[in-house]
């Protein structure tokens, strides 16, 4: 062993031809396959582990290089990567819970092996070596130069150069300008008696009733009103009477701000001196700020929960819900936005409830100790009986508006939980996975109760109707049409039967986005993820699409909101107002 590792020459060059069709199956497999086939994103993964896999036996077995060499330079490649994990951006080092790293390690440090391998096959041992050494160092410090701005739907990163500014900072470097918006047009009048009182509507439903569209933006196009400058977060709007809400960071501050409508300027913020990050969705707020009664809730991504004057912006009371529940911040922040019902305000902290009394911040009640969950809390009305259900990693728990005791659940367990529950009818309910990570369907069940029992958990029961892997949301919501329900199923528009769940038409476009159901013309209007306005028809005889128009830059999750014939539009980096053409 001791001599061969001595050699000055190898007996043969080194057999590098196998690892180097390995390693160009790897990079289709690791590059191709992902965008011309999103949907097969995973398989091409698995097949680019894979192919590591065999890229390490070849160079054991197959190689030529001497025994010493073979073992020590797969030691050194694994040693050099976890050694790296301490030096690359906290992005890097954070991302994918840990693993992108040694994810995207993979495919490198195989490509590193094995060009090494072909230029140094007919080197002497020692120039080999320096080569192998050189190819090691060289992969690893790739990785030392970059950074992540987060990764899409489909767990496509957005790499930068490490030294490059954020849009945060280049924010916070122009925080003066920041306040003052940039109309496209003069000032204009907006109509200030629609509201949008907070996440998804004041059903939690994304409909939007009463308002009929122009179809056709070839003629007619959205016309831009103003554009603005934000912080970070996936935050959406709440809307009244002129003014919308959002939340957004800046630094080291968690920001609740009020702007005005029709210009975009800054009216008021307040802030608290907080930062929650993650590589994924970036740093900021996940959660929509809900209005009632001159009162802006607001629930911050470490568990603040702020309730102000909605016109001064000043502070009425505030308290640590994650505190107030012994609940753990998740690993994507505190999601769930409040919900406001009679003289309570419910928030729920990864699937644990409190309702605190609006009046005094006090907490009246707890609701059962949760799972993981990233969804809001939903107010229902079941045969009658208003309660209130969150979507966990167990499936759905409903619990009694009066004092949080458990009326039902329904057991369907999943490593946590991102939608709505959309209503179906009087007793039945559509659920979804939705774990960020596709999970594997989407279900109805009917919610019973008891006739002769009392309102308590021992007079409800449920039951499955179907369960489909037609539709699987992801993280995206979905929505119910005159029977039929429109959401993404692996980031591709499909549309499902509410009967029996079976696909009717799926897009043949793919990306996420999230939705508006206008029923009134069976339409939906959609913010992708790529930034786009789209409008298509909410029919289930086939995909239709009827307009498309470009509105941001850059990754979008926030949900869209619609207040009469203006929609609201915003990122991790800019907000953007628009005015839709009306059909009449």
């Amino acid at each position: 062993m001791t001599s061969e590792w001595n050699d000055v020459t190898p007996r043969k060059p080194l057999r590098v031809w196998p690892g180097v069709v390995l390693v160009v199956v790897q990079w289709i497999a690791w590059l191709l396959v992902p965008f011309f086939f999103p949907t097969y994103m995973l398989k091409g993964m698995l097949v680019t582990a894979a192919c590591a896999l065999a890229i390490g036996l070849w160079w054991l077995i197959f190689s030529r290089a001497p025994w010493l060499e073979r073992i020590i330079v797969l030691v050194l490649i694994v040693l050099a990567v976890i050694a790296t994990k301490r030096i690359v951006h906290v992005s890097i080092s954070t991302g994918s819970m840990g693993f992108l790293l040694f994810v995207m390690a993979i495919p490198v440090m195989s490509l590193a092996l094995v060009a090494a391998a072909v230029i140094s096959r007919r080197l002497s041992s020692g120039q080999r070596r320096a080569v192998m050494a050189a190819a090691i160092v060289l992969g690893c410090g790739v990785f030392t130069l970059m950074r992540t701005a987060g990764a899409t739907g489909d767990f496509k990163n957005d790499f930068h150069w490490r030294w490059s500014k954020t849009p945060e900072e280049r924010l916070l470097a122009h925080s003066g300008e920041a306040t003052s918006g940039s109309p496209s047009v003069a000032p204009t009048t907006i109509n200030t008696e629609t509201d949008w009182p907070g996440f998804r509507g004041a059903q939690r439903d994304g409909a939007v009733h009463g308002v009929q569209l122009k179809t056709d933006w070839s003629t007619s196009r959205p016309t831009e009103l103003w554009r603005q400058p934000v912080g970070p977060g996936w935050s959406s709007f709440a809307v009244h009477a002129g003014r919308l809400y959002t939340q957004e960071q800046r630094g080291n501050e968690e920001i609740v701000a009020c702007y005005d409508m029709g210009t975009g300027k800054l009216v008021w913020k307040h802030s608290d001196p907080t930062r929650f990050y993650e590589s994924v969705g970036g740093p900021g707020p996940r959660a929509t700020p809900a209005l009632s009664n001159g009162r802006v809730y607001a629930l911050g991504a470490t568990g603040i929960m702020n309730v102000l004057d909605d016109r001064t912006g000043s502070v009425v009371w505030t308290r640590n819900a994650v505190s107030d529940t012994g609940a753990k911040i998740p690993g994507w922040g505190i999601a769930g936005s409040p919900l406001v019902v009679g003289d309570l305000v419910i928030v729920a902290t990864s699937g644990s409830l409190v309702a605190y009394e609006l009046a005094t911040g006090n907490p009246r009640w707890f609701g059962p100790r949760g799972a993981d969950s990233y969804s809001s809390p939903q107010l229902l009305t079941i045969h009658g009986v208003q309660q209130v259900v969150l979507m966990t990693s167990v499936g759905a728990t409903s619990v009694a508006l009066t004092d949080g005791k458990e009326l039902w659940s329904h057991a369907w367990p999943s490593t946590t939980r991102i939608m709505q529950p959309a209503v179906a009818g009087d007793g039945e309910l559509v659920i979804s996975v939705g774990d960020g990570l596709g999970g594997n369907g989407t279900r109805m069940i009917a919610v019973k109760q008891d006739q002769n029992g009392q309102n308590g958990s021992a007079g409800w029961t449920t039951e499955e109707r179907w369960t489909s892997e037609d539709l699987n949301p992801n993280f995206t919501d979905f929505v119910v049409n005159k029977g039929y329900i429109f959401g993404f199923d692996w980031g591709t528009l499909t549309c499902v039967d509410l009967k029996d769940g079976k696909q009717k038409w799926k897009s043949p476009q793919h990306g996420y986005g999230q939705l508006v159901l206008l029923p009134d013309q069976d339409l939906l209007l959609m913010l992708s993820e790529k930034g786009e306005l789209v409008l298509t028809k909410a029919l289930p005889d086939q995909f239709t699409e009827l307009a498309r128009f470009p509105v941001l830059e850059g990754k979008t999750w926030n949900h869209p909101v619609l207040v009469g014939d203006v929609v609201l539009v915003r990122n991790d980096h800019e907000m953007a107002a628009f005015r839709l053409p009306l059909a009449h």
